[in-house]
């Protein structure tokens, strides 16, 4: 369960396990937690004041009907739209979208949306989104044994570099995300990455503002092996030692990375298309 729930930003515990009777346990990444009140809700749980306990949201079909009335819009039978969930449309069967996530939209069956994943899309079935603004397209989960089995998606991550240091991309911008989430640490992930970097400004004296390149960078990515090559698609003016890569931090984060150059402000924006398979 841990591996497909991201860390709420400003948390460093997440949900691990839930029990038979549907008590939560959390973890910091290495220990076992009881979370407290804050920690519990923040993940859309439910908190037992009298028991210090964390529970699972206990699907109330009058409540789910009230919310999606409200801001949630529900079409097809087994949909569930847990605490939180605002401005998203499913139609379809059996799909789940996670507490606190947002303006979503799910079109087809067996699909899941993660805890705080916002402006995500998903097409097909049994697939899962878990990056913010990520277009899935669900490929069935081999004969549906399982979600997020087998999909593609597509991802956008931007930002800036003014120095010649590796510098990890947001995902869709978001200044606090830079990790970009896998099914599982086992899964295997191919990758296409198209990466457009425009010189700005900055006091180096070679080159000039609007310098510019584009590249591509494909590879294969399982645990924290990856295997990735690029190629120059096209570039103009003082581009030496521009560069683009799949990296990994910790036990498990992945991440994109973009190298600039010395007193050189670049704006960076690549387009990342994943086809994974979970076995």
């Amino acid at each position: 369960m841990s591996t497909l729930i991201p860390y709420i930003i400003g948390f460093k515990v997440k949900p691990a396990a839930i029990s038979g009777l549907g008590v939560v346990t959390f973890t910091d990444g290495t220990n076992e937690i009881t979370p407290n009140q804050l920690q519990c809700e923040a993940y859309g749980y439910t908190y037992n004041q009298a028991s210090g306990t964390c529970s699972t949201f206990r699907y109330n079909t009058n409540l789910n009907r009230v919310v999606a009335n409200e801001n949630n819009r529900t079409y097809g039978a087994s949909n569930s739209t847990e605490t939180g969930t605002n401005n998203t449309l499913v139609m379809g069967e059996r799909n789940t979208v996670k507490g606190l996530s947002r303006n979503n939209i799910i079109i087809g069956s067996n699909n899941e949306i993660a805890n705080g994943v916002n402006n995500a899309s998903i097409l097909g079935t049994y697939g899962i989104a878990q990056r913010e603004a990520e277009v899935v397209i669900g490929g069935g989960g081999f004969s549906g044994s399982g979600i997020g089995k087998s999909q593609s998606s597509t991802i956008s991550l931007s930002g800036t570099t003014t120095n010649s240091t590796a510098t990890s991309l947001f995902v869709n911008g978001n200044a606090s995300t830079t990790i970009i989430a896998r099914n599982s640490s086992s899964s295997f992930l191919g990758f296409e990455a198209t990466v457009l970097g425009v010189r700005t400004g900055g006091s180096a004296a070679s080159g000039n503002v609007n310098d510019r390149i584009c590249l591509r960078v494909t590879g294969l990515v399982f645990l924290k092996a990856v295997n990735q090559s690029s190629t120059d698609l096209g570039k103009f003016g003082t581009t030496g030692g521009w560069a683009s890569e799949m990296a990994f931090s910790g036990t498990n984060d992945m991440l994109f990375k973009v190298t600039g150059a010395a007193n050189m402000n670049i704006s960076w924006s690549v387009t990342l298309n994943l086809y994974e398979i979970k076995i």
